[in-house]
């Protein structure tokens, strides 16, 4: 996947220069801020990502240096190349639906990403919970669509007894197919528990990647 690759470029550091405090997540996210139709500046950036304005103009800069966005005077515009990757992962990962909290959640805010065809690499869920708490969500619930129903990896009942109002939201908003997998990212807020899920979806797309 030439996609994560350039991903995990951006992310690393520039020569001798200090390891970014910026992740990959904070790199797709920005390239969907900027893939807003019009020029975006460095302030919208930072508050959006939740960056300080040094860790956003190091971000902008490794973006620039691999070619996916151009910086001109008006603020900042995705190249064509920036527009390909972002809708590379726009294919692979899609979402960020907002669900209630639930008996499959940790939190009061849980926001779902699916990630298509990922089911292989999926054992008991526990690695995606890891990463969404390393990225500092509460946890994370990982969902797979075998047999044309969402099922818990490893778990034979079902986990949708009390909760079917979730499963239709999930079927509703995410609309799997065979082998994709759905990662709810929990936490206090909407935009941790959002990017515990994206992380998560990451991680995970490494793993099939690696496989």
């Amino acid at each position: 996947m030439r996609s994560l690759e350039v991903l995990e470029k951006v992310a690393e550091k520039l020569a001798s220069g200090r390891a970014p405090t910026f992740s990959e997540v904070h790199i797709v996210m920005a390239l969907e801020t900027i893939d807003s139709g019009k020029a975006v500046g460095r302030m919208k950036l930072s508050k959006t990502l939740g960056l300080g304005e040094g860790a956003t103009r190091t971000l902008v800069k490794h973006l620039r240096k691999e070619g996916l966005v151009e910086v001109l005077r008006s603020g900042i515009v995705l190249s064509e190349s920036g527009g390909k990757l972002l809708s590379d992962f726009r294919h692979k990962i899609r979402g960020e639906t907002e669900i209630p909290k639930s008996s499959l959640t940790v939190e009061s805010f849980n926001v779902a990403v699916l990630v298509r065809h990922a089911a292989d690499a999926v054992s008991c869920g526990l690695e995606q919970r890891d990463t969404a708490i390393k990225a500092g969500a509460s946890g994370a619930t990982t969902l797979v669509f075998i047999n044309n129903k969402l099922v818990m990896p490893g778990i034979g009942e079902d986990i949708f007894h009390n909760a079917k109002s979730v499963y239709d939201a999930l079927i509703s908003a995410l609309e799997p197919e065979e082998n994709d997998v759905i990662i709810i990212g929990s936490a206090d807020d909407r935009f941790t528990a959002e990017f515990g899920a994206r992380a998560a979806a990451l991680e995970l797309l490494k793993s099939k990647r690696d496989r």
